[in-house]
């Protein structure tokens, strides 16, 4: 295949030699963020089918896929909701700033929201609306809809103040950006907070794995135990019960906490 890529390449480059690295890497991780980190579950499925000469663990693995990539899902949306809201504040600081500049409030929002994106795809509608004489309140109620964009309705409050009472509107931004700010700090003391409880949580879903492991290394075989006798497979079945109540209970415990 090389030759023929040399000899049909028509003066082009062609890349010899095997593979490098960094293309290597490439490729592993467009194929992860192709298939989701969740289908690793069916992978260690098959390879414990494989060690354990038994159809249940592709089963377990299987089944874990679509709950692995609510996890997956949910934490990308996290991401996605904090950059947004790190976007509105942002905003809120570059509005104030245009505003102290000396310029209008129509005129500054379209740079501000520029500069720092913290519209998102709203973008296009609040700017019309700033330039044209629209419902700038009415449309940055609709973009704060969004998860992490509730700062948004801050924002239109203080536009509607500004506009029909004749307020200043950078100190009602200055204020707003110091509300935000504060509780985003909040937000990061309780999440560091819970980093311990999180990491309890995933050690002790750990413990039954490094139990298999200690019990292949003495020579006890506990995959067949486990798969190929009724004692271990009712132990097999009640530990997946109880880990799968105590992961539940959990994650319930964190965003409870979190939602306080």
């Amino acid at each position: 295949m090389r030759r023929a890529r040399l000899l049909l390449a028509d003066g082009g480059t062609v890349a010899t030699g095997p593979p490098s690295w960094d293309r290597t890497l490439g490729t592993l991780r467009r194929l992860r963020g192709r298939f989701g980190a969740e289908w690793w579950a069916l992978a260690a499925g098959a390879l414990l089918a494989l060690l354990g000469t038994s159809v249940i663990p592709v089963v377990a693995g299987a089944a874990g896929v679509p709950a692995l990539r609510r996890v997956r899902l949910a934490r990308q949306a996290g991401l996605i909701r904090d950059r947004r809201a790190d976007a509105v504040i942002t905003l809120c600081g570059a509005l104030a700033g245009e505003v102290r500049a000396g310029r209008q409030p129509g005129e500054a929002l379209p740079r501000a929201a520029r500069d720092s994106g913290g519209l998102g795809d709203a973008q296009a509608a609040v700017v019309a609306a700033a330039r044209f004489g629209g419902d700038v309140p009415g449309a940055l109620a609709a973009a704060a809809r969004r998860p992490g964009a509730e700062g948004l309705l801050g924002l239109a409050a203080c536009w509607r103040v500004a506009v029909d009472q004749g307020a200043g509107l950078a100190a009602g931004l200055d204020r707003l950006d110091a509300a935000l700010r504060a509780e985003r700090a909040q937000r990061s003391d309780l999440r560091a907070q819970m980093s311990g409880a999180r990491a309890t949580a995933v050690l002790l879903a750990a413990l039954p794995v490094l139990g298999l492991l200690l019990g292949t290394a003495m020579g006890a075989d506990p995959l067949h135990v486990l798969l190929h006798t009724g004692a271990g497979l009712g132990c097999l079945v009640a530990g997946a019960v109880f880990e799968t109540a105590g992961m539940w209970w959990a994650v319930r415990i964190v965003r409870g906490a979190e939602a306080v």
